[in-house]
């Protein structure tokens, strides 16, 4: 998969595992990037690859919830009420600059991320399987946004930051762009992702493992730098990640390496700083390494299993 995303999308073949963890744990990515990062371009090529139905909407401030979710129209012929659904009906839905849409349009989303569902006049419609959002917004800009409330913030899984290439790869880049564009064909199916999610749970990870990531969120909430720290659904999330990034590393169960490697994407979006220290130039990624440092590891048996 990192190799046909290679093709077009060069030097983001972090954001591409992440993007792929998120999708075995059922979870949600919030993509954040100045513009011309290929933030687009790369949700496309990952759908591409993984031969599953793609859709992209342009959250602006006039967007309505039906403009997401479909609405009954009247068919002239039948003098019946039809359901067209929206956009939100596919398997990777790209929500494009998700902060530039008012708070009404971005709630629409809440229950297609939470509950895999949509309600249309009081209709409630399942939506195919696998299903995943990826949300993009620019956190330069602050004129003409709506802020990402935390409880939506909170639905993300991750929280991925995409940056600048290095001059080597900008390099790559031009020679990339001074051909005919590749043609990537899929290398999978929905059928065969559904497969791979359904192993999530089997992945073992023993008590041990368990009450370090609950240590580390706990601490969080005790933390002097820290408004709000992690809730209970970031405890989820980390340990559905932890296995997740086990599944892609061949294992069938989860170390505290894995906890540790995912646990600032996981908890980047979810943490509020005070005031305060923001203005003393403590950051989220700070915080992190200081609880990671603070929680000791407790090591417990690890099974002798593969895959």
């Amino acid at each position: 998969m990192q190799q046909s995303v290679g093709q077009v999308v060069v030097g983001l073949s972090h954001v591409t595992d992440q993007l792929f963890m998120a999708l075995i744990a059922g979870g949600h990515v919030l993509l954040e990037g100045v513009p011309g990062t290929a933030k687009t371009t790369i949700c496309r090529c990952f759908s591409s690859v993984l031969g599953i139905h793609f859709e992209r909407v342009q959250f602006t401030p006039d967007l309505l919830p039906s403009d997401v979710t479909g609405t009954q129209v009247l068919d002239r012929q039948t003098s019946d009420f039809v359901l067209r659904k929206g956009p939100v009906f596919c398997q990777l839905l790209l929500a494009d600059e998700l902060n530039r849409a008012p708070a009404r349009t971005q709630s629409s989303l809440l229950e297609a991320m939470q509950e895999h569902q949509v309600t249309i006049e009081g209709t409630t419609l399942p939506l195919p399987e696998p299903f995943m959002v990826l949300a993009t917004q620019n956190p330069i800009e602050q004129e003409g946004v709506y802020r990402l409330p935390e409880a939506q913030l909170d639905r993300f899984l991750f929280r991925v930051q995409v940056g600048y290439p290095n001059r080597d790869q900008e390099i790559d880049m031009l020679d990339v762009h001074s051909r005919p564009p590749a043609t990537l064909s899929s290398i999978s199916n929905a059928d065969e992702l559904q497969h791979i999610q359904q192993q999530l749970d089997l992945v073992y990870c023993n008590q041990e493992l368990k009450g370090y990531i609950i240590d580390l969120v706990r601490k969080s909430r005790e933390h002097p730098d820290l408004l709000l720290g992690a809730s209970p659904r970031a405890a989820i999330s980390i340990l559905k990640a932890s296995r997740a990034r086990a599944l892609l590393e061949g294992r069938a169960y989860a170390t505290h390496q894995d906890v540790q490697d995912i646990l600032l994407p996981v908890l980047s979006h979810r943490l509020i700083m005070r005031p305060e220290s923001e203005m003393d130039g403590t950051t989220v990624g700070n915080v992190v390494q200081q609880l990671l440092q603070s929680v000791p590891v407790m090591e417990g048996v690890i099974p002798s299993r593969s895959l």
